[in-house]
Parts: structure tokens; C-alpha cells; sequence
């Protein structure tokens, strides 16, 4: 068996996508679009995975950095199946939708430019029919249960705790008469965060792929985080304030959601006007609430006592461009939810040229920032963004939360690999910044006598 790494490699996080080959079967385990302006060139079909010898696509989970690229391979011809939880196959069919339908328009935008300047069109990534035809192929696996892929290719499926259908995968293969046992953490979530059970880990593998994208360092505790979000809620409605969230639409505009029911139910801050400026993570919200069966014990006794719509009486969902725009007028206190979540495209693009001059407006970054993307130069402190190529002067009060992380931090890396440790595995970190998951090699090293492995881009892994 071996093992071709075809993205969050080399430093970089984005692009999830390994290409495993045996002497029967060939199979693509996730296929990850790279975001950020500095890899998009790469963001092509996955090189060795022609349609013509690929048998079948597992996918960990539906997060675009993970599945973004399958329309490329629909392009190529492949008709194979593509293998995921229920949850996931919804969740994917969402985001890239929704993803075609970005790239439209902003191939359109650009294309108003290029006719100007007497250039040639640009064509889009791929299409929405291009789209269609990958969400045919995709087919629901049941988790724990090992489920036949590819000829003598059998995967598992265990819950990741990241997002909604998220899953940890363990490829069980027989070469040359011996079992193979290829381990592939997906993104892991933090212990303990809610609406979502925590991450199973496996006992056995010969090779684990451990994501490492935070690696470094472990997050606020998620209960001091809740307090330092009420902190700025209360300060918000003192001042009158807008606050401004870049919300990624599946798993954080549900937790913060959520989160905000629990503040309003125990009168930690009395309920004001929100807006969920996104109709995809409305639509994410739907898809959360059809999958209780995947809900912690905590979320499944909060809901008991009532639904959160009887706690959200002042949020609105705010589906249409003149609902999102109506926003604008909206005095404070009011806060605003609204995609990308690093701030590389969305309505939180226009609501941030309105309010990022202004000293009294609040912007909350609750999640990984891409290298590159308007969301790190804030958080790296720029005291000027360009959006939609106008200068805007950074005066808002910027927050960094990172206890609201969908990913888990090194302690919680590190406990979820203890369980495999004893099996020796060789270890490979992958979907991490280069300072991250050298750190978390250091670690595993230190603690196991292991020495993982830190492949760079096209790196090719033999099992």
C-alpha cells in the first residue's frame, strides 16, 4: 500500500485530499479544495486520481477544505461512488452548492473587469451541474460498522466530534498476505464542546495521518471563552453597538446559536436583536436540527426543557440580499452572524467595509483564520484592509475567541492519539502550519519515542 499526499501538506492546511493505493483498489480519501489566495493555482483535480483507475472516494467530513475539489473529479469523468455519514452526504451537498454558486459570481464580477481592459473571460473553478453530478455519487455509511469500499479495501467510520456527520476513518487492507491498518484522524474537535459528542480515537494502526492544526498550543478554556463573550455582549448593549461575527455556516453558527439561547435563558444578558445573515448556515440549521441522534447528552437535555426558538424571540434569519442589506439600518445593540468565516468572501465582507471604521463596533473572530485571508490580518492587527478594492481603516474593537474552536488543541491531539500509541504506529501529521505540527512532532516524540513524519505536497507514504 502506499499512500500519495495531495494536500494539507507542506505547511498548509487546506486541500485535504490522500490518495491510497493498493494492488486491488484505489481510493481517494477526502478531496479538499485549498483556500487562500497564495494556493489557489492549486486547486485542480487531484494529480494520479484519473477517473479511469479510482475506484471509490471516502470522505472524514463536508467542511470545503475536505470536499471542495469533488466537482473537478466529475469533471474528469468519474462516476464511482463516494462514500460518507448521512450527515456528511447532506452537509456536502450544501456547501458545494453553495460553493458553485460563489464561483460564479465572482468569475462573473471579475469577467465585468477583464471585458473593460479588452481581456478574455475567466471560466469558474467548476459549475453548479458539475456539482449535481459528484452529490449523485455520494452513498451513506453507517458508523463503526466496517463498510467494503473498494475490492479488498475495507474503511470504518467513528465520530471525529468536529462537525455535524464528521468522522475519523481506519482503512483495513490485506498486502501480501498481512493485514494493513491506515488511520486517518480527519478534523478533531475539542473535548467537551457542545451540541456534538466527543471524538472517538482506534486502538490499532499501522499508519495514523493526524491532523496538527493546532498543534502548538492548546485553546481558552471553552467556559472562560463564554465569559469573555457575555464580557462583550454586555458591553455591546451598554454602548449600543453592533457586533459583527464571521460565522463559517455549518458547526459555528450552530454552536453560537446555541449558545446564544443558553445566555438569553439565564438572563446573562437580556435578549436583543441577532441576525443569522446567512442563507447557508439557515439551511445548516435545518440539517443540524434532522440529526438529534448526533447530539450530545447536554445539548439533548437542554433542548428538553424547550426548543431554542423559545430563547431566540429577537433573532431573524435574514435569507435575501434586501433582508442582509436592511441590516445597515439596524441601530445597536444588534449582533450579526454572516459568512465566510475567515472573512474571504459573503455578506460579512459588506458588513465589515460599513463597520471596521468605527470605533464603537465589535468584531468577534471565533475560529481558524487562513493564512493570507482579511480574517488573519485582523487578527494579526492591520490597521487597514482593502475590501472590494476600497481601503478601509480597522477602528473596531477586534476579539480573538479561540476557545469556540471547531478543532481540537495539542492536549486534545495528543489524548486522542495516546489510544493508538501502544500499536507503534508510524505517524504522519498533515493539516497543519509548519510551526503546529512541528510542535505536535516534538510531543509525540518525546512522550512515544515516535518520529512522525512531516510530508511535504505530492509526498508519497509506503505502508
Amino acid at each position: 500500500m502506499r499512500i500519495t499526499v495531495l494536500g494539507a501538506a507542506g505547511g498548509e492546511v487546506t486541500g485535504s485530499a490522500y490518495l491510497v493505493e493498493t494492488r486491488r483498489a484505489t481510493v481517494l480519501v477526502d478531496c479538499g479544495l485549498f483556500q487562500g489566495h497564495h494556493v489557489e493555482a492549486l486547486n485542480r483535480p487531484p494529480v494520479g486520481a484519473g477517473s479511469a483507475r479510482l475506484d471509490a472516494v471516502v470522505l472524514t467530513h463536508a467542511h470545503l477544505d475536505h470536499t471542495g475539489r469533488l466537482p473537478l473529479l466529475a469533471q474528469t469523468g468519474f462516476t464511482g461512488p463516494v462514500f460518507a455519514t448521512p450527515a456528511t452526504i447532506e452537509m456536502t451537498g450544501l456547501i458545494l452548492r453553495d460553493a458553485a454558486k460563489i464561483q460564479a459570481q465572482d468569475t462573473e464580477q471579475l469577467n465585468r473587469t477583464r471585458r473593460r481592459a479588452g481581456e478574455a473571460p475567466a471560466e469558474p473553478l467548476y459549475s453548479l451541474a458539475d456539482a449535481e453530478r459528484i452529490l449523485q455519487q455520494l452513498k451513506p455509511v453507517p458508523y463503526h460498522e466496517p463498510f467494503t469500499v473498494a475490492p479488498g479495501l475495507q474503511v470504518r467510520w467513528i465520530e471525529a466530534g468536529h462537525m455535524l456527520g464528521s468522522a475519523s476513518l481506519q482503512l483495513l487492507a490485506e498486502e501480501d498476505g498481512r493485514p494493513r491498518t491506515v488511520v486517518f484522524s480527519g478534523d478533531l474537535g475539542p473535548r467537551g464542546a457542545p451540541i456534538l459528542r466527543d471524538a472517538e480515537s482506534f486502538a490499532q494502526a499501522d499508519t495514523v495521518f493526524l491532523e496538527s492544526t493546532y498543534g502548538d498550543r492548546d485553546h481558552r478554556p471553552f467556559a472562560d471563552t463564554v465569559h469573555e463573550f457575555i464580557a462583550i455582549l454586555q458591553q455591546a448593549v451598554a454602548q449600543k453597538s453592533k457586533v459583527l461575527v464571521p460565522t463559517f455556516a455549518v458547526g459555528r453558527a450552530q454552536l453560537l446559536t446555541a449558545l446564544l439561547a443558553w445566555i438569553f435563558r439565564n438572563r446573562r444578558v437580556e435578549p436583543f436583536p441577532v441576525f443569522l445573515d446567512s442563507p447557508m448556515a439557515i439551511e445548516a440549521s435545518r440539517i443540524y436540527a434532522r440529526h438529534p441522534e448526533l447530539f450530545d447528552d447536554e445539548m439533548l437535555a437542554f433542548l428538553k426543557v424547550r426548543p431554542l426558538a423559545q430563547d431566540l424571540t429577537t433573532m431573524k434569519m435574514t435569507a435575501t440580499p434586501e433582508e442582509s442589506r436592511r441590516i445597515n439600518d439596524c441601530p445597536g445593540p444588534c449582533l450579526v452572524m454572516a459568512g465566510a468565516g475567515m472573512c474571504n468572501a459573503g455578506r460579512i465582507l459588506h458588513h465589515l467595509r460599513h463597520n471596521l471604521w468605527n470605533p464603537e463596533a465589535h468584531v468577534i473572530i471565533a475560529g481558524y483564520q487562513g493564512s493570507g485571508t482579511l480574517g488573519r490580518l485582523l487578527v494579526e492587527g492591520a490597521k487597514k484592509v482593502t475590501i472590494f478594492g476600497e481601503t478601509v481603516a480597522v477602528m473596531a474593537q477586534v476579539h480573538t475567541l479561540g476557545g469556540f474552536s471547531a478543532h481540537a488543541g495539542q492536549t486534545d491531539l495528543a489524548a486522542w492519539f495516546a489510544t493508538l500509541a501502544p500499536s507503534r504506529p508510524r505517524v504522519i501529521l498533515t493539516h497543519g502550519e509548519n510551526g503546529p505540527r512541528a510542535a505536535l512532532a516534538g510531543l509525540i516524540e518525546k512522550t512515544y519515542g515516535l518520529t512522525p513524519v512531516l510530508p511535504a505536497l505530492g509526498d508519497i507514504i509506503e505502508v
